[in-house]
């Protein structure tokens, strides 16, 4: 029986953004390259201390996805990615491959999409470990199916505990709690004057989103009414929050292996 392995599904544009946001100065085309520069040494360094026998690098296609076709407004209060940086992000993609990793982007889906599928079909496969490196909080669902979080920034794991503290609830009722107190970071609407604490109140009272609509939204309180009179953007902020796992990612774990360069 082969040996279990491990894959490592990396947030690439996570990395890459916050090592460009870090950086104070002006957007150019230096202040781009210089960040590009760390980010690989970020992408080594995870690289080393996971040493991982597959590795997915999931990066975004660019142009609009499935969610702004459910949703017009997703994400319309995020700034755009600077231009020196767009433009110099296919030469890093190059430089990745020539590295061993495998970039995956997909036009219509985002690369949350991409590291969900990968790592499910990984896990459900009973390949081994999966780790995500990643500060995306919407990835965090997938520690309810068996993975790890690793923060890169902060060189620590995010598990079941860490969830549960963080959030207030379990991983598996992550997305339930985002679709109940929105995310205005990604432009995910929400139950209006619902925060998080309320929201974790209602799905450990409840046990699930459906029982919440189904208990909460039929009391006579203020709650209770607004939980009825916004159940069609419930409806929408909990497919908005939903990763897709059905994705066709056009690489086989042949291609994902990785061999340390």
């Amino acid at each position: 029986m082969s040996k279990p392995g491990k894959l490592l599904a990396i947030d690439g544009l996570n990395i890459v953004r916050r090592v460009y946001e870090a950086s104070p100065e002006p957007d150019s085309d230096l202040k781009a390259g210089i960040a590009l520069r760390h980010a690989f040494s970020s992408f080594r360094n995870v690289l080393e201390v996971h040493a991982p026998t597959h590795v997915l690098a999931a990066f975004d296609y660019g142009g609009p996805n499935w969610r702004h076709e459910l949703y017009p407004r997703y994400r319309e209060g995020r700034a755009a990615m600077p231009s020196p940086l767009r433009e110099a992000l296919p030469e890093f993609h190059e430089r990745l491959r020539k590295a061993g990793v495998q970039v995956v982007s997909l036009p219509g889906v985002e690369p949350d999409d991409v590291t969900a599928t990968g790592v499910m079909r990984w896990l459900n496969e009973g390949r081994g470990e999966a780790i995500v490196a990643t500060t995306d909080k919407d990835l965090h669902v997938l520690i309810a199916h068996g993975a790890l979080v690793w923060d890169h920034f902060k060189n620590e794991w995010h598990d079941d505990a860490w969830v549960r503290a963080r959030f207030g609830v379990a991983p598996e009722l992550l997305h339930d709690l985002l679709s109940l107190m929105g995310d205005p970071t990604d432009g995910v609407p929400g139950v209006s004057k619902i925060g998080m604490k309320t929201a974790a109140r209602l799905l450990n009272a409840y046990g699930s989103l459906g029982a919440v609509v189904a208990g909460a939204g039929i009391l006579k309180t203020p709650l209770g009414e607004r939980l009825r009179a916004e159940r069609e953007i419930l409806e929408i902020s909990r497919r908005l929050v939903h990763l897709r796992t059905d994705l066709r990612l056009g690489v086989s774990w042949n291609m994902l292996a990785w061999e340390a360069h």
